[in-house]
């Protein structure tokens, strides 16, 4: 269980670390950072692919086709709306925002995996809501779309970990990652065409370290599965609020103020019930 908690603690650094290098790269169209991002995993998925020496079918299964690409339209669309609430608010409160998709993971699972949401799941979900509009703040003028789009964040990250969830015992996960990853590289290519800005020497660094970052992040994030259970060490993901408020603070004296601390800590103390109560209810089965 250690390794697994020490490896979720580097993937929640990691995934932090990603989210200054794009607040650092500056005025850049979010379109060239989901691309770095992407183009740098895809090329990272293929290399520890061929590395494994497994025979790993790249695209899939041909009865599978419909849910990976659901899939990975899902996971891109969530990554821009991240990357554009990234650059418009506090880092802090876009991860706080999209730190609420495991809500949305219960209500997808429940509408389209028949799981059923206990007595208990239902008061966690209602609070998850309300302690994210703490953060969100809803005013009737545009200044709220960069936290709807982290909000959007969370809905697809939540769609998308269905899929991903119904995929498993289907297709491996270096299949569906590589799948996410080209698909991502695909759907950008025609904007960078349209709108490319030259990034200078300093903004190209950041731009590889997002994608750096992002795949410590996912690696770790696996490895962490690997070693522990994911009920025992799914909490500690949360951590990634912490180092990026840290970061914010920093590198970019992004503040949080009251409401977003109020909604943040919530936010990480409903999601610590639950874990506690679900690890109550496996121990007593």
């Amino acid at each position: 269980r250690f390794k697994g908690v020490m490896y979720m603690l580097v993937s929640g650094f990691a995934f932090a670390l990603m989210s200054l290098a794009v607040k650092r790269a500056g005025d850049l169209p979010v379109h060239e950072k989901v691309f770095a991002r992407n183009l740098v995993s895809l090329i990272v998925a293929f290399c520890m692919i061929k590395k494994s020496g497994v025979k790993v079918p790249l695209f899939g299964k041909l009865e599978n086709q419909l849910y990976l690409i659901s899939r990975s339209l899902l996971g891109l669309t969530g990554v821009i709306c991240f990357f554009y609430a990234i650059d418009h608010i506090k880092m802090a409160d876009a991860n706080i925002i999209s730190r609420i998709n495991p809500a949305f993971v219960t209500i997808f699972a429940c509408m389209f995996l028949k799981e059923k949401i206990s007595k208990f799941q239902t008061p966690a979900l209602i609070l998850s809501f309300v302690f994210a509009m703490l953060v969100i703040k809803p005013s009737f003028d545009l200044s709220v779309l960069p936290s709807l789009a982290a909000l959007v964040t969370a809905v697809c990250a939540g769609a998308a970990y269905t899929l991903v969830r119904f995929l498993s015992g289907r297709e491996s996960a270096a299949t569906i990652v590589f799948y996410f990853s080209f698909v991502s590289v695909v759907g950008m290519t025609p904007f960078l065409l349209m709108e490319f800005v030259m990034p200078d020497t300093i903004q190209l660094l950041w731009l590889l370290a997002i994608g750096i970052f992002a795949s410590f992040g996912q690696f770790g994030l696996t490895l962490a599965y690997k070693y522990s259970k994911a009920a025992e060490v799914s909490i500690y993901s949360y951590s990634t609020i912490v180092f990026v408020t840290i970061l914010g603070i920093v590198f970019e004296s992004e503040i949080p103020d009251g409401w977003s601390i109020i909604g943040g800590l919530g936010i990480i103390g409903v999601a610590v019930v639950l874990y506690l109560h679900n690890r109550q209810q496996a121990l007593r089965t």
